[in-house]
């Protein structure tokens, strides 16, 4: 019986038909302002996972950037999941993922290249858990590349995070592959609902979160600096899957990215004002 991890977040976090999904993704990209740049070859980028309604034009605009200049790949590999750093990295190594658009199947021999070359990693082939953080991008990577496969790593906010994306870019090259690379992680999660109360004013909270915590972590992702992301993560609280965006800035630059790009940044406050917000970028590198 085939394995197929069911879509939960599908029609709440984003729309939960084929046309729904289609729909929105065309109206995103069809609104924004970024204007793909042809020059140059890009291996991967950084995501974020909040509802659609939040964050998925960032998301949108990462994946145009993408498809201009990788039109065919073999796999796209994504980084995500909330984990404790304790946790081991995990990897689904079979079967697929539902989407509305269609399923995603794991391109397994890169999962099993990637299961010899790490120590302790874990098969996540039948996990059943939500897991917004891969699930959310999912619809986006079918709808730019149909028929391409896909390889889903939980990667903590640890070292190993750092060395899987290694792990990633040797085992891709071993099978002669081309890849994209993807690190799902939201930034500065503030106010009451998440338990960071620095300023009394709300306005003052926002000054700082725009123009300090996230930017922060963003100057880290920019210099594709998996070391000092994590560590961003840990002292600042501007990063909620740091070993998302780690493993993929360290993918990346062995697979030869010297440098990122911001193209969006924004925050939830810019939908739905309140005391609790977040921050999110989407970078391309």
């Amino acid at each position: 019986m085939e394995n197929i991890r069911q879509a939960v977040f599908a029609g709440a976090w984003y729309p939960g038909s084929a046309s729904g999904c289609q729909g929105e993704i065309e109206r995103m990209a069809a609104s924004s302002s970024m204007i793909p740049d042809m020059a140059g070859a890009h291996t991967g980028g950084i995501v974020p996972h909040a509802g659609w309604y939040f964050s998925g034009s960032i998301t949108c605009d990462v994946m145009r950037q993408l498809k201009s200049t990788i039109s065919n790949p073999d796999a796209v590999v994504i980084f995500g999941t909330h984990m404790h750093a304790s946790m081991p990295i995990s990897v689904m190594r079979t079967g697929a993922w539902e989407t509305p658009l269609g399923n995603l199947y794991i391109h397994e021999p890169l999962a099993e290249e990637l299961m010899r070359r790490v120590p302790g990693i874990r098969d996540a082939s039948h996990a059943t858990d939500a897991d917004n953080t891969i699930e959310i991008q999912l619809p986006f990577i079918r709808y730019f590349w149909k028929h391409v496969k896909i390889l889903p790593v939980s990667a903590p906010p640890a070292s190993i995070s750092i060395e899987a994306g290694k792990s990633v870019a040797a085992a891709a090259t071993a099978l002669g592959l081309k890849i994209i690379v993807l690190g799902s992680t939201d930034l500065t999660h503030y106010g009451p609902n998440y338990g960071l109360v620095l300023k009394r004013k709300t306005e003052d909270a926002l000054e700082w979160v725009r123009h300090n915590n996230d930017p922060s972590m963003i100057d880290a992702m920019l210099s594709l600096d998996p070391e000092a992301v994590i560590t961003q993560a840990q002292e600042k609280l501007n990063g909620c899957c740091s070993g998302a965006a780690a493993a993929a800035l360290s993918a990346g630059r062995e697979l030869g990215a010297v440098r990122g790009k911001l193209l969006a940044y924004a925050t939830s406050f810019d939908k739905s004002p309140g005391e609790s917000f977040v921050g999110y970028a989407g970078i391309v590198f």
